[in-house]
């Protein structure tokens, strides 16, 4: 079963608000009575001891009166701000590593509702090249990394391992053959539009050769592991709607539990 770690996050923050305004509305008032009665009683001040004593109330209600701003500060800065994602596979080698913990900007493509998605202040549009976060559109539970190759309007073509925007193909240099004696991968750097990165590719002759018209609305994204990336060619288009956000650090890299994390390749996404 998959963690929707987002609904849990919005339940458990509502729950919290509930003891939380139950506390200050009702029994905050019940507090007050209780030591004025016992200062009452000592005709003067009491002691720490005893104030914190008094303004105890049952578990539940005070791990509410507690959590509720802790929740509430990382329900706003996680819907709308940044979120952290862990890189599962290496359909985007070489730019991210399996293992890499990546930080999303969620605002960049507007502001949306958390668990519904529905965008509320429409911000930046997706543009071409840009590592984007997005809900998979045959099972939205699910999040995938890609890069944004066509955009709406566009005729996206792939023909030799080539992409073609509107007719024009997108430029690839040769960096390395690995391994140097008997390749394997070609690292490649391709001209996506205004955007340069790196890419690999099989040594392996082209599978797919076709042509796409992207739907408004819709965006085509391709993995930079060319030849082993599930992707816009084989399921489709990204729908506005499915945008989670734009990738634009790596801030550790984690690859295995039992191992140390790695704060050394700390980096910015292009």
């Amino acid at each position: 079963m998959d963690f929707d770690f987002a609904l849990v996050l919005v339940v458990l923050t509502f729950i919290a608000a509930l003891g939380w305004v139950y506390d200050r509305v009702i029994l905050a008032g019940a507090r007050k009575l209780r030591i004025a009665a016992a200062e009452e009683q000592v005709n003067g001040a009491l002691p720490e001891n005893a104030l914190e004593q008094l303004n105890k109330e049952n578990g539940l209600i005070d791990l509410c009166r507690s959590l509720f701003p802790v929740l509430l500060v990382v329900l706003i800065l996680r819907s709308f701000v940044v979120e952290p994602f862990q890189i599962p596979s290496g359909s985007m080698r070489p730019t991210l590593e399996v293992g890499d913990f990546i930080l999303v900007n969620k605002w960049h493509y507007g502001f949306r509702l958390p668990v519904l998605g529905t965008k509320v202040v429409p911000m930046n549009d997706p543009q071409r090249g840009d590592v984007a976060v997005f809900k998979f559109p045959d099972d939205p539970r699910i999040n995938y990394i890609k890069r944004v190759v066509g955009l709406p309007g566009d005729r996206i073509g792939y023909q030799n391992k080539t992409i073609f925007i509107n007719g024009k193909p997108q430029v690839q240099t040769l960096l390395a053959q690995l391994p140097p004696q008997k390749p394997r991968l070609l690292l490649t750097e391709e001209q996506l539009g205004d955007v340069s990165h790196q890419l690999y590719r099989d040594v392996t002759p082209p599978r797919i050769a076709a042509e796409w018209v992207v739907p408004e609305g819709h965006y085509f994204v391709m993995g930079d592991n060319r030849d082993n990336s599930n992707d816009s060619r084989f399921w489709g288009y990204v729908p506005d709607d499915l945008l989670v956000g734009k990738a634009f650090a790596v801030w550790m890299h984690w690859p295995e539990f039992f191992t140390l994390p790695d704060f050394s390749d700390v980096r910015t996404i292009h």
